[in-house]
């Protein structure tokens, strides 16, 4: 028997890379799995196979040349739609021709069965709700509701938009514009009263946590659900205590003064899911992974994680009010107060940075639209 030549070998090793890295793309682009982060390890590895399907993509597993173009089968789907009509699954089908690995059913907010929700189980909070399902039972018992209401729960494609409370936001007028989505939604403490000239008058959901909620129950908007987003254990002991309008007690373990009440009735209550904040983090920004657990600069921002709460429950996505420019450090932080770009750097938390990226990279590929461009 001849041996095989040293070229033929070496043309063998380079075909079967070839192959396995495309069968590795051609998996990545028409998986099927169930929502959730995959383990560490293969998050470590998700490129790896073959060389040519790791120069297409970033360490993220983001496309890197994402120009906002669609495949052909999606520009036809979407293309011949009537300006101003709800394109279903838009932003979804957008996000999947830029990152492979997104799939979008993924529950807004937690629900009775949410102990079925193994990726979530894994984790302490922010990232999961680990030593938490006790507390989560006592709460979800006394809401009885897990979502938006039925009527926009019934909506066939939801418009939604992400108002960020940046002061990027004042002197636009986007407030009639803003009022016109389905589904509008408000970050911690940012008023409406008095400023819907620039950001609407209009609030389906407001997402915080204990240090970020309205303080002063009359400045609550009627109508609107209210969302805790946990970032700590303690953060679900204070929803108990405003879902059944106890006195609170002891108030240790807050890093600044927290509301004392929520004028919400406990069906007007939810609980945000915290895949969010776990995707938004390890996946999509690449934020440390520290074992799973909160530490410095690996926690997204609440805006960053009602973005990606958007993605996977909005069939169209805009932001308003999303600008860190740290080149400008005496620019407004907020709308709404004198605070200045430079506090944003006292956070130990975030990675503005980081997270910029990956706001860069939705806005450019189209996967949502920035309506003040601050991003």
């Amino acid at each position: 028997m001849s041996r095989m030549k040293p070229t033929r070998r070496v043309m063998l090793v380079l075909c079967s890379m070839l192959v396995l890295g495309f069968i590795y793309y051609s998996s990545e682009r028409l998986h099927l799995h169930v929502w959730g982060p995959k383990s560490q390890s293969e998050l470590d590895n998700v490129f790896a196979v073959g060389r040519v399907v790791a120069s297409v993509y970033d360490k993220q597993g983001f496309l890197l040349k994402a120009d906002g173009k669609l495949p052909l089968e999606l520009e036809y789907k979407y293309g011949n739609l009537t300006k101003g009509v709800c394109k279903q699954g838009f932003s979804a089908a957008k996000m999947t021709a830029i990152y492979p690995k997104f799939t979008k059913p993924a529950p807004m907010f937690l629900d009775p069965n949410f102990k079925r929700l193994t990726k979530i189980s894994n984790y302490l909070p922010p990232f999961g709700i680990k030593t938490q399902e006790r507390i989560i039972d006592v709460i979800l018992s006394a809401t009885q509701n897990y979502g938006l209401g039925s009527e926009l729960d019934s909506l066939s494609c939801k418009k939604c938009v992400i108002i960020g409370n940046g002061g990027i936001l004042s002197n636009k007028s986007l407030g009639p514009g803003i009022d016109e989505y389905d589904v509008v939604v408000r970050l911690n403490e940012a008023p409406v009263s008095g400023y819907e000239k620039d950001v609407g008058s209009k609030t389906t959901m407001r997402i915080t946590y204990p240090e970020g909620a309205i303080q002063k129950p009359e400045r609550y908007e009627k109508d609107s659900i209210f969302v805790l987003s946990a970032f700590k254990p303690k953060d679900f002991n204070w929803l108990r205590y405003m879902v059944f309008k106890e006195k609170l007690r002891g108030v240790d373990g807050y890093w600044k003064s927290i509301a004392r009440s929520v004028p919400r009735e406990p069906s007007e209550m939810r609980i945000l899911n915290p895949y969010f904040t776990q995707e938004a983090a390890f996946q999509f920004i690449g934020l440390p992974y520290n074992n799973g657990v909160m530490g410095r600069g690996n926690i997204p921002t609440l805006g960053s994680v009602a973005i990606t709460m958007a993605l996977h429950n909005c069939d169209e996505v805009a932001v308003a009010g999303f600008c860190y420019d740290m080149s400008n450090p005496q620019a407004p932080l907020h709308y709404y107060a004198k605070d200045k770009m430079s506090t944003i750097k006292e956070s130990w938390t975030h990675n503005i940075d980081q997270e910029k990226k990956f706001l860069q990279k939705l806005v450019k590929a189209g996967v949502i639209q920035d309506l003040t461009n601050g991003i």
